[in-house]
């Protein structure tokens, strides 16, 4: 299978309907995105769409954000995802070789990616390119709310 790597540049109706395709293969809490979300991460100066693309169209999609932090530029590997008729071809490997280029080429210092346990063969895979798991713990806030009057709440107000 012949597929290509590229950095998505416009939030054409092929992507949206690529997002809307893969992503529920990813997670099944995946919200629907519509064009000016797209759009939104293909113009965003931290981060980079790369999609994996064949003679069919898109089948595989990687999110690589690039943060300028104290410490040092920082990459970070998000929504790794190739459809389920796809896999096991090397697509998600050529996926992440690129995004793992980019971040290089723009002097990150480390890229960093999350996957479930139970996610193995994504897992070997990662290990494969190099990653290694770290000994740390990952916190998430849930959402955020509003109040009758429409002020933004943190979780932490919710619980009050």
């Amino acid at each position: 299978m012949d597929v290509r790597v590229e950095i998505a540049r416009e939030a054409g109706q092929e992507l949206v309907d690529a997002f809307g395709r893969l992503l529920p293969q990813l997670s099944s809490r995946a919200e629907p995105l519509d064009h000016e979300a797209v759009e939104r991460m293909v113009t965003s100066d931290a981060t980079t769409v790369l999609v994996a693309r064949t003679v069919d169209g898109i089948v595989g999609t990687l999110t690589l954000a690039l943060l300028p932090l104290p410490s040092g530029l920082r990459g970070r590997i998000e929504d790794v995802v190739v459809d389920s008729a796809a896999r096991g071809q090397g697509i998600a490997g050529l996926l992440i070789q690129e995004a793992l280029r980019i971040a290089e080429e723009a002097g990150a210092r480390t890229v960093d990616l999350t996957s479930r346990p139970d996610r193995e063969a994504a897992n070997r895979l990662y290990e494969r390119l190099g990653f290694h798991a770290r000994r740390s713990t990952v916190y998430r806030v849930e959402g955020f709310l509003a109040d009758p009057a429409g002020k933004p709440l943190t979780a932490l107000d919710a619980n009050r």
